[in-house]
């Protein structure tokens, strides 16, 4: 399928959305609470915190809150050990997203990730997976004062691409990033393939569309053309 839209960029959150990056999280968790004498978390439980970062996976490991004396070492350390994964990362791109990129690329449309996740730790993902020097901007905590689900970092990110937000789309996996996109005026698409909490109901989200899989979102973007 050729991409026909008439869009002006794609913003795709990381974790869970543009990238599975759970086997990376599974691996780092699971080191951690080895060290510590814990017992494992399911694949499953951690799938399902990953997008709402290393502090939630500290909770979900050790069952304890951020005013627990243990609390900062162990996140740090977490972080330690997950900056050390990314060397031999087992994270992918989402099924179909290679191609859509490839699409995006010979159309001219700029693509971007728009992300909660560090600097430290995109860069060297989006680098071991070859990815840095393909996308056209990467908005991360470290640039903006507010983070998702402010919209300053979309808007950010399409000043940088000179690109008007009617003709921009956003795609996340988690709450946050659907209120991003509707508070910054972008076209929300709700990623319900990715990281979604047990709890998460994506069909209440404010989303413009949802993609049930990744494999989805090109022939989303077909239909998505303005006068």
């Amino acid at each position: 399928m050729e991409l026909d839209t008439s869009i002006e960029c794609v913003l795709f959150d990381l974790d869970g959305t543009l990238i599975d990056t759970a086997p990376d999280f599974v691996k780092t968790l699971s080191r951690l609470t080895t060290e510590n004498n814990q017992p494992p978390v399911t694949d499953l439980r951690i799938q399902q915190t990953v997008s709402d970062g290393a502090r939630a996976l500290v909770k979900l490991g050790f069952g304890i809150e951020e005013h627990d004396d243990r609390f900062a070492a162990l996140n740090q350390r977490l972080l330690n050990l997950y900056l050390e994964q990314l060397s031999d990362t087992e994270a992918t791109l989402y099924p179909g997203l290679s191609c859509l990129l490839e699409k995006l690329e010979a159309a001219g449309i700029p693509w971007g990730i728009v992300t909660n996740k560090p600097e430290i730790y995109s860069l060297k993902l989006l680098d071991k997976l070859d990815l840095l020097s393909r996308c056209g901007v990467l908005i991360c905590p470290d640039h903006v004062s507010e983070r998702k689900p402010h919209p300053e970092p979309i808007f950010l990110a399409c000043d940088r691409l000179s690109c008007s937000t009617e003709r921009t789309v956003y795609l996340g996996d988690h709450i946050r990033d659907i209120q991003a996109a509707k508070n910054a005026d972008v076209i929300a698409v709700a990623a319900a393939y990715g990281y979604l909490s047990a709890e998460a109901k994506v069909e209440e989200w404010p989303a413009d569309f949802i993609l049930r899989s990744s494999e989805q979102a090109l022939p989303l973007l077909n239909t998505l053309k303005f006068a």
